[in-house]
């Protein structure tokens, strides 16, 4: 078993845990949020406010760095953090949720997926070694396999192929990694739509093969709230121990809060960085939209509560101001706020995990922020 992950604490009335993450010397606190840096950049900020932010572990895509800059780019600079100037740990996505996304640009094939890029129309494939080769050239600390995400929604026949596919693709793309690890991690992702059936099998036949650690997909893609925790707890007590669990592309408040009470480690969104640009920012008293007319005259700090140099250096009014104005400072001061409320936010759930406060800590942020 390769070991990135020790278990800290647990609580004794969920599933939810602290734990260390090791990635090549980096050491990141569990549970974590993950930024999104889609093409290299979190939108709107500099490489040296991620770092000024305390983000160990950050997010970019396979598909949109192969289309731009490609494969040579990143080569010649030899890997995307010394591209974006970014020094720490690194976790890259497949492909495999544009597959889902854009799916009328791509076709599947026994081997991998064909597709036209969204950009220009040129038509590419990629197979389980390819998008594991660029990914390498990416530098990612933690790789992802190409999956087979089936939309919600989708009848048995559907969800049945795309579990022989992920997990035939996980295989191949495990021995493919194997060949040479070069410090790299791999991680498979469990699907199975909304079918608890179909869960448990995809987490045991992928807990079966000795990756680093596990993900899950195919969660938040427009399912009911109870749906999507009603999957997390089925799956919750099958989990290794010894295993980070990453579930991919949740961000909102209450859903990481579920994925915590049932042991998830790791979470990734565009959610707090989309939401800031369009004015929605975070706060310790819920959410607060800063174009309201009724912030016009408000001199006070977005968050009176919040010790980050956005609050205590500019007033709401002024940032409402640059909002209506569309004013590009706008974006990254509302960005650089939410980011720094949820690194707070894990900051404080943890030390409340291991306190014995969970349960405290979830049910008043569930009453803040639930819809």
């Amino acid at each position: 078993m390769f070991s990135i992950f020790k278990e800290r604490s647990k609580d004794s009335g969920s599933y939810a845990r602290t734990g260390t993450l090791l990635l090549n010397g980096v050491q990141i606190e569990t549970p974590i949020f993950m930024p999104v840096g889609t093409r290299g950049s979190i939108k709107s900020l500099s490489s040296s406010d991620i770092d000024e932010l305390g983000y160990n572990l950050i997010l970019a895509n396979t598909y949109h760095l192969y289309l731009k800059p490609g494969k040579e780019v990143l080569d010649h600079f030899h890997g995307l953090k010394n591209f974006m100037s970014y020094k720490r740990a690194l976790l890259t996505d497949s492909g495999g949720f544009q597959v889902f996304s854009l799916a009328s640009l791509f076709k599947f094939e026994e081997d991998g997926v064909r597709f036209q890029s969204h950009i220009d129309g040129s038509h590419h494939k990629f197979t389980p070694a390819s998008v594991i080769d660029m990914q390498r050239s990416i530098g990612s600390d933690i790789m992802m396999v190409l999956d087979d995400c089936a939309p919600y929604g989708s009848d048995l026949k559907r969800l049945e192929l795309a579990l022989d596919r992920t997990h035939r693709w996980a295989k191949e793309s495990y021995e493919y990694w194997m060949e040479r690890p070069n410090g790299q991690n791999v991680f498979p992702i469990v699907q199975g739509g909304v079918n608890e059936s179909l869960r448990k099998r995809s987490l045991d036949t992928l807990q079966n093969i000795n990756f680093p650690g596990i993900a899950i997909g195919g969660l938040s893609v427009g399912e009911p709230r109870p749906e999507y925790i009603r999957i997390l707890e089925c799956m919750a007590p099958y989990f290794d121990q010894a295993r980070p669990r990453y579930l991919m592309g949740v961000g909102t408040v209450v859903d990481i809060l579920e994925g915590v009470k049932n042991g998830v480690d790791m979470f990734d969104c565009v959610l707090p960085t989309r939401n800031a640009r369009n004015g929605q920012v975070f706060t310790s008293f819920g959410k607060l939209n800063l174009r309201n007319e009724v912030h016009r005259l408000a001199d006070g700090p977005i968050d009176p509560e919040c010790g980050c140099k956005v609050c205590t250096t500019y007033s709401l009014g002024y940032i409402r101001h640059l909002h209506k104005v569309k004013e590009l400072t706008a974006f990254s001061l509302s960005t650089y706020h939410n980011l720094y409320f949820m690194q707070s936010f894990m900051e404080r759930m943890r030390k409340a995990i291991e306190i014995g406060n969970f349960k405290g800590f979830y049910d008043h942020w569930k009453n803040l922020f639930g819809s």
